[in-house]
């Protein structure tokens, strides 16, 4: 990539990162909960991809199927509700190459990592009954999550994160009995799987590498 390109995909990350830092929870005390996915070192723009492109284009691909804006702009494809198109569209943005968007892909593919190795630590933690442990895992995956636009994980980890507090789902109410978050963090941390499953099976087929 030449150094001018080089420059300005560094500048639209940045931007992107600051965005997504503007409004951190009042309860995080941990710096590195906050710190948006894109500002994380395992995704930055030299990170390997190693998940090269399928051959042929998705119905999914932006460009194949008649959707672009008035002005003949291209815009997000339809990825369903647990997307929000217009924050996964800035993703996209910086990609050099519509064709084979290799740096929004490391992006989310890293992410995909990020997400099965949270869920897991999720898991163990709930076997320790550590709800602060599990408070900071839904912090920490829920600011992933929305940098991105998955809404429905953004909003399933949020509750992860005040059930571990021991608050209500809202995160407003406090709830002083032990067992009662760990069952409420149990049942959440299983939707927020089942959610992330449906987007990773989208965005792999977005990127023409849906999975098995």
């Amino acid at each position: 990539m030449a150094p001018a390109a080089t420059q300005s995909q560094d500048v639209r990350l940045e931007r992107l990162s600051v965005r997504a830092a503007e409004t951190p929870p009042a309860q995080c005390q941990s710096a590195c909960c906050c710190t948006p996915v894109l500002k994380r070192p395992m995704l930055e723009r030299n990170t390997a991809t190693a998940h090269s492109a399928a051959s042929g284009r998705s119905a999914y691909s932006i460009g194949t199927d008649g959707m672009q804006s008035e002005d003949g702009s291209t815009t997000a494809p339809e990825l369903g509700e647990n997307i929000d198109a217009a924050t996964f569209e800035q993703i996209l943005e910086m990609d050099d190459d519509e064709e084979e968007r290799e740096f929004s892909k490391s992006i989310v593919y890293d992410f995909f990592t990020q997400a099965v190795g949270t869920f897991e630590k999720m898991d163990s933690n709930l076997e320790k009954r550590d709800l602060a442990q599990l408070s900071a895992l839904g912090h920490f995956l829920k600011g992933s999550s929305a940098t991105l636009g998955l809404t429905k994980v953004k909003d399933s980890c949020e509750k992860i994160q005040h059930f571990g507090a021991h608050k209500d789902a809202s995160g407003i109410e406090d709830e002083p009995d032990d067992d009662t978050c760990l069952k409420n963090c149990k049942t959440t941390i299983e939707q927020a799987k089942k959610e992330f499953a449906e987007v990773e099976v989208v965005l792999r087929r977005f990127y023409r590498e849906e999975g098995s």
